[in-house]
């Protein structure tokens, strides 16, 4: 339990959250890795309570998008990359200084992290280790029957659960078809739709194609009842050119269109959904590719 004498509202903020930007020049990696320049994570405060984090290309291909989300008694970190190398990816040092910062500014005792995931894919999960010992830390791992268990979701993938840090309260919304234990984040504070790897600007690689119509039926029905500022996925793989993406291991995107999409976005994945029809192959549109092999 935390203490702190002047506790953060977070409440009636999606208005606010709608209306703001993010307008951001995400790093977008190196000709060669001679010329690397960018750090090993790019910090972006959206706002005093929650911070987006991106990998360095030349780190990792991958280039994951983190999430940093601050409540009154805990912080929750949504994925840990794709390194497992503090020397390389310095995540938990980068955590800790953002976390002491918002301590300063926000003085409690006790106070909490927890580490989740979108999905348990290596890309998303190979930090983890770099939080074990971590005092008063809770590290879930990001298998299907733990991550349900922990956050409370049941069999039923309809069905939300909600995760509390201290006055800011995340909906989970299970969201199979990419990976089984994919979840879904929403934030009403910030209006933040946190999509994983399930709808991003780049190649959406469908595993199970029922579940994913399902999940993105799901996530539709879930936005268009909601206030959603931004649909953000962990990844860009696309260009500015309707229906170009980067080749897979590419180090070096200058041409990124942005990382947040929109809920009109996602009615346009629906349906696509519904031209490819389930038929194996990849699939190309203007904002994102259907991969998908039976």
């Amino acid at each position: 339990m935390t203490s702190g004498p002047n506790p953060v509202d977070f409440s009636d903020q999606a208005a606010q959250a709608a209306r703001r930007s993010l307008d951001v020049r995400w790093i977008h990696g190196s000709e060669s890795a001679k010329h690397n320049t960018d750090p090993e994570l790019q910090v972006h405060h959206y706002d005093e309570h929650t911070v987006i984090l991106r990998q360095n290309k030349a780190v990792d291909y991958e280039a994951p998008f983190l999430f940093l989300l601050f409540g009154d008694e805990r912080a929750v970190l949504i994925d840990t990359g794709a390194t497992a190398s503090p020397e390389y990816f310095p995540l938990r040092r980068v955590v800790d200084g953002l976390v002491a910062d918002w301590l300063a500014r926000h003085p409690r005792t006790g106070y909490q992290l927890l580490v989740l995931h979108s999905h348990g894919h290596g890309d998303h999960v190979a930090g983890d280790a770099q939080f074990a010992g971590r005092p008063d830390t809770v590290v879930v791992d990001a298998a299907l029957d733990t991550v349900r268990e922990f956050l409370g979701l049941g069999d039923d993938p309809g069905t939300p659960a909600l995760l509390d840090l201290g006055g800011r309260v995340l909906t989970c919304l299970a969201s199979p078809g990419h990976h089984a234990a994919a979840i879904t984040y929403y934030d009403p504070f910030t209006g933040f739709l946190l999509t994983g790897d399930t709808v991003y600007p780049g190649r959406l690689y469908v595993a199970d194609w029922d579940a994913y119509v399902a999940t993105v039926d799901r996530l539709i029905a879930f936005a268009d009842a909601h206030p959603v500022s931004h649909v953000l996925g962990c990844h860009i793989e696309m260009t500015t050119e309707p229906g170009v993406d980067y080749p897979i291991r590419y180090t070096y995107q200058p041409d990124e269109p942005p990382l947040q999409m929109t809920v009109g976005q996602l009615h346009d994945i629906r349906r696509a959904l519904v031209e490819v029809a389930g038929r194996p192959g990849r699939h190309v549109y203007d904002d994102f590719l259907i991969v998908y092999q039976a």
